[in-house]
């Protein structure tokens, strides 16, 4: 019995078929866990939800419930409930390698790196050749800044992976797209938008792949490789790869490559109504031997910003409020080069920080949210936002009416960014400075949209994260 069959016909089949073989042995819990996921598949969470904790009521200690159970909720957003449910796995079965890969999952999806680097490093102690475990460890050490290591579990994680076709799970005929990504980071996470009952998927890991340029059919191309700090040579490579393809492409190459945030600061500060921190790249080894007279021959004057290229959710990214904090504030840096970025000053008089996101999908803008905190670095899931219901009904007022919220000027600056960029997904983060203007933090393909937690406190964000989505999908197939 495959559980995993290829399309929903054969799944509902399969679930009868099951449910025979259940009516003779109902208590076989595989047979039951076969059940669950086809369930989920089948879009019936609940039911499927059911089953696992019926399975789970009868043999709390099953391992492959557990993991199964934790794999099913991780999917739908709930990565508190799968950590729970894996440190359970392990608690009965420390030699679990999935176990320990999947909590590592989890714990790389909540920035915890080096409890995900143990969890990766303790499933490869078991199963030296579990590929997830690989992957999954490429990626956590190239957040911790260690590249070299990354590189040699990224080449064992993706061998013979460079190209794979992930199956198609509707009953209709399906839309093809080839997917790119970079196995070395600076990929747009795209499993919210690629629905396997519309998309049938096929994943090409830019920088691993050493095939021809005789590629699978497909109806659209779509790009995700995002952070051209980090992925020039990925975006490079698909870039003439593409060059002998016809099909239509999301986020061309050339284009993102243009998003690298230095040469992206310039071109947008000259556009009206606009404000584009300066940002200037140096060698970090010239850094840490000069320090401020470096800064302040490239005319920075403190406080700046310092910032690893290629890093996001405040990762390598620091405030240096005096030419004496400097050395400490870099001192951790990976890589070879660091931004010096002026640091500009979007305090309203309670010394509140708005950023405020904007995603432009094929040419559309549409409003993303904005983040409120009383610290300069901001980012949504780190901002005053959960706890305090006032910052929260300011971003339901902004989800409802940006213009209103940002005023015509603001919109205007806004498109022209979108225009610049030119790219079919791309957000922007802002703030708006005392004059009205918008003060551009970055525009990129990078920023992902992911549905709202389950808790009602966002209901009121569900149904604009889903306008994106559904944008998203029905850029995809228009293209077809």
């Amino acid at each position: 019995m495959n559980p995993w069959a290829q399309t929903r016909a054969e799944r509902e089949d399969a679930v009868r078929r099951l449910d025979a073989r259940l009516r003779e042995d109902p208590f076989s819990a595989d047979l039951a866990l076969d059940r669950a996921r086809l369930l989920a598949d089948l879009d019936r969470p609940d039911d499927a939800r059911d089953v696992y904790l019926r399975i789970l009521a009868r043999t709390p200690d099953h391992l492959r419930a557990l993991n199964d159970f934790g794999t099913f909720l991780t999917q739908r957003g709930f990565r508190a409930a799968a950590r729970t449910v894996y440190e359970r796995a392990l608690g009965i079965d420390a030699r679990s390698a999935l176990a320990h890969a999947n909590l590592a999952t989890v714990l790389f999806a909540d920035t915890d790196y080096e409890a995900a680097r143990r969890h990766y490093e303790a499933a490869l102690a078991i199963d030296p050749q579990l590929p997830e475990a690989h992957q999954g460890l490429s990626y956590t050490l190239t957040r911790l800044g260690r590249e070299d290591e990354a590189l040699h579990h990224r080449r064992l994680g993706f061998a013979g992976r460079a190209l794979t076709t992930a199956p198609y799970r509707g009953s209709g005929p399906p839309v093809d797209v080839l997917l790119l990504v970079c196995a070395g980071g600076g990929t747009l996470y795209t499993d919210t938008f690629l629905d396997d009952r519309i998309f049938r998927t096929t994943t090409l890991v830019a920088d691993l792949y050493s095939g021809t340029p005789l590629l699978p059919p497909v109806d659209v191309v779509f790009n995700a490789i995002s952070d051209a700090d980090r992925a020039a040579p990925a975006l490079q490579a698909m870039e003439q790869l593409l060059a002998v393809v016809s099909v239509p492409v999301i986020n061309a190459p050339e284009r993102v490559l243009a998003t690298a945030r230095e040469p992206n600061a310039t071109r947008l500060a000259r556009l009206e109504g606009v404000v584009a921190p300066r940002i200037v790249s140096v060698p970090l080894t010239v850094l840490r031997a000069e320090g401020a007279a470096l800064a302040a021959r490239h005319g920075f004057a403190f406080p700046l910003l310092v910032r690893a290229p290629g890093f996001h959710t405040g990762q390598h990214f620091a405030l240096v409020e005096r030419a004496g904090d400097l050395s400490a504030a870099i001192a951790g840096f990976p890589g070879a080069d660091v931004l010096l970025i002026d640091y500009i000053d979007v305090r309203d008089g309670a010394g509140h920080v708005r950023k405020y996101r904007m995603m432009a999908i094929d040419g559309t803008l549409h409003p993303m949210h904005v983040a409120v905190a009383q610290q300069w670095k901001v980012h949504y899931f780190s901002a005053d936002m959960a706890g305090d219901a006032a910052n929260r009904a300011e971003d339901e007022r902004f989800l409802a009416d940006a213009p209103a919220v940002l005023g015509a000027p603001a919109v205007a600056a806004l498109e022209r960014v979108r225009d610049a960029i030119g790219l079919e997904y791309v957000g922007i983060d802002f703030a708006l400075d005392g004059a009205g203007r918008v003060v551009v933090f970055e525009a990129n393909a990078t920023m992902i949209v992911l549905p709202p937690g389950p808790d009602a406190i966002w209901d009121y964000r569900r149904a604009p994260v889903g306008r994106v989505i559904d944008a998203v999908r029905a850029m995809l197939l228009g293209r077809q």
